[in-house]
């Protein structure tokens, strides 16, 4: 992250507070002696800590529409206890990218695997998604209204647009945007077509053609529909308060409707291809199960593959194409991990072959 874009927040330059860091600080950073730490800096975002307060430089090309439409439905009453909300209403614009800002929260311990959240995770993401969406649809009635939007707009052709949602106790509608994980899978394999040819690639890339085209992010999902995170990962989740406060889900921009299966489609992905424990998923499961997740059969030892299966066949092919291009893009070859990935593609795509009709038996 330049020097020029951290100064341009305010978490830097103890003169020119951003206005976030002065609502959670009114006294002003002038020589607080807090220094900013850097806590992430991708292509998707750079992240950046100044005491309390956690500012979101977003990606370039980020559709200001739906980012806007998220940030409200983040700030909803409704989400109090399940996503962290925003310090302020409404992005701000930052060399043509949008800047969001945050309270600090507690991440996940990678040091220490026995206590990761998994059953918090569970619970937070069956509350998401059992959200009602017609109320949430206020939120984007709301936002569309500021920015002079009309309700209700059909989104281009091509946008990956899904279903208005209607608010209640009304005729008319105001669309919710869709949930970007498909796209994101989409990305993924671009990346490693991108990066040039590789022996492990032909498994992947024949998982990912046999997969249905709402799985790429070419058509929409069949519904039905719930609020869904669209990137779930234990680095999602932080406690707020920090250090103890209760675990919250981070991050909306993927968040939008879809296919409510695909936030469980990680860590099941992770259980096929033997990276998950299975005792872990099923702490993972029975969580999102007890607090009546819409996305799998409630009961106990009902099968929940039939609703899982192509969307954690469609994160096992984004992983391994992520994978694929990190190694080649550092002049590696893909370690363990990665492999378990890519051979569960490989598996993938002959089961799909064999399940082809015409298929010799």
């Amino acid at each position: 992250m330049t020097t020029s874009v951290v100064r341009a927040l305010g978490l830097v330059a103890r003169d020119t507070a951003h206005p976030a860091v002065r609502a959670a600080d009114p006294a002003g950073c002038r020589g607080c002696g807090r220094g900013s730490t850097v806590l992430a800096d991708r292509p998707d975002g750079t992240v950046v800590r100044h005491g309390e307060v956690v500012a979101k430089v977003h990606a370039d090309g980020t559709d200001p529409a739906g980012h806007r439409v998220r940030l409200a439905v983040a700030a909803h009453p409704l989400l109090a206890g399940v996503l962290l909300p925003p310090l302020q209403a409404a992005a701000e614009e930052l060399l043509g990218r949008p800047v969001t800002a945050w309270p600090y929260g507690a991440p996940v311990d990678p040091a220490d695997p026995d206590a990761a959240p998994w059953e918090q995770a569970g619970t937070l993401i069956a509350r998401l998604h059992a959200l009602p969406l017609a109320a949430l649809s206020e939120a984007v009635a709301e936002s569309e209204a500021e920015a002079g939007v009309t309700a209700g707009a059909e989104a281009p052709a091509g946008a990956g647009a899904v279903p208005a949602v209607p608010p209640a106790g009304s005729g008319s509608g105001h669309r919710l945007p869709a949930m970007r994980g498909p796209a994101k899978a989409a990305r993924a394999v671009a990346r490693m077509r991108a990066a040039g040819p590789h022996p492990a690639a032909g498994p992947v890339e024949r998982a990912w053609q046999r997969l249905p085209a709402w799985a790429r992010g070419e058509a929409r999902a069949p519904g039905p529909y719930a609020l869904c995170h669209g990137d779930l990962h234990l680095g999602q989740l932080v406690r707020h308060p920090a250090p103890d406060g209760p675990w919250l889900l981070i991050d909306v921009d993927d968040l939008g409707l879809g296919d409510p299966a695909w936030d469980l489609a990680r860590p099941a992905a992770w259980y096929a291809a033997g990276l998950l424990p299975a005792e872990t998923w099923l702490r993972f499961l029975g969580a999102y199960r007890s607090a009546r997740g819409p996305a799998v059969p409630a009961a106990p030892d009902a099968d929940p593959w039939p609703r899982l299966d192509v969307p954690a066949r469609a994160l096992t092919v984004q992983t391994a194409a992520l994978a694929l291009a990190k190694s080649g893009a550092e002049g590696r070859d893909p370690d363990e991990a990665d492999m378990l990935m890519i051979e569960a593609c490989t598996r993938i795509a002959d089961l799909a072959t064999e399940l082809a009709p015409g298929a010799s038996s």
